[in-house]
């Protein structure tokens, strides 16, 4: 005789919630609606849905990369420290979940590539506006990349207020002045929107942080976040030459840059560099 068939689960004998008629579902709540609708691909080739995605994505964890950091750079100019370390930990681990997009990306082969490149237009990832607005947050402050956003007041103007705001590094140097270490005043009243430049009496006050850390314990520990964050900052540039190396080599880029040769001088800028330089002396 054969079994039974096994009845099938119906989850509302658990209490689960199944109409939603003028009541608010997971679609709802997440505007998925918009967000699955945002994709509209310009040819019939099929990576370019991918390109797309992957590009839509990236930009969510930006936004979220934005919002933490800038909750951070507040709590460490207010002297609150420790909340902002699970903020900055939060933010390497987002560019840890943008680095394994590449993987997902470098699926597509240059011959893909070709397939729709050209309904790409002039628009490039070096345009991306949210990008721009971390860089200048951390300190990469060039005012030469404002250019390509002057034609979109609202955004144009977003950025330049983050330009010309103290970036995250900038209250961390401040944050040390407050806490007994000769910074040199050319450093704490410096132009904030031009790009960071390192100074010796910075190295010197982390290199005291790092040789007493028991004593210094939430500056050292806010050191090592920011190295975390920009370890995980350089694996993303990195990611992004080689990707594109793989895809379109030397060609230049589709916003008219040298392409991989721009990308590569990316990966000379150091956002944090006391931190890094003064390793070598402890």
């Amino acid at each position: 005789m054969a079994p039974k068939p096994a009845k099938a689960y119906d989850p509302a004998e658990d209490g689960a919630q199944m109409r939603f008629d003028g009541r608010m579902s997971y679609g709802d709540y997440l505007g998925l609606d918009k967000i699955l609708s945002a994709q509209k691909p310009l040819s019939t080739a099929d990576d370019e849905l991918l390109f797309i995605i992957q590009h839509q994505t990236s930009e969510l964890w930006m936004k979220l990369a934005l919002h933490e950091l800038a909750t951070a750079k507040a709590l460490i100019a207010a002297d609150d420290v420790q909340p902002a370390f699970k903020l900055l930990a939060r933010v390497a681990r987002i560019f840890e979940q943008l680095n394994s997009a590449w993987d997902v990306l470098r699926t597509m082969t240059p011959s893909d590539y070709t397939t729709f490149r050209n309904a790409l237009g002039q628009s490039s990832g070096f345009q991306s506006f949210q990008y721009r607005a971390i860089e200048y947050m951390v300190g990469n402050k060039n005012a030469a990349m404002m250019r390509p956003h002057e034609h979109v007041d609202g955004v144009y103007s977003w950025l330049e207020g983050i330009r010309q705001d103290t970036g995250l590094y900038d209250e961390a140097i401040r944050l040390l002045a407050r806490n007994g270490f000769a910074i040199s005043e050319a450093v704490l009243k410096r132009d904030v929107s031009a790009p960071y430049q390192a100074d010796e009496s910075v190295r010197l006050a982390w290199i005291e942080v790092y040789r007493d850390p028991a004593r210094h314990w939430s500056l050292y520990e806010l050191a090592e976040k920011l190295v975390d964050f920009e370890d995980y900052f350089r694996r993303w540039r990195f990611n992004h030459v080689t990707t594109v190396e793989r895809v379109i080599g030397f060609k230049r880029g589709t916003g008219g840059t040298s392409g991989v040769t721009y990308l590569k001088r990316m990966l000379d800028v150091v956002l944090f560099p006391e931190l890094w330089a003064m390793r070598a002396d402890l």
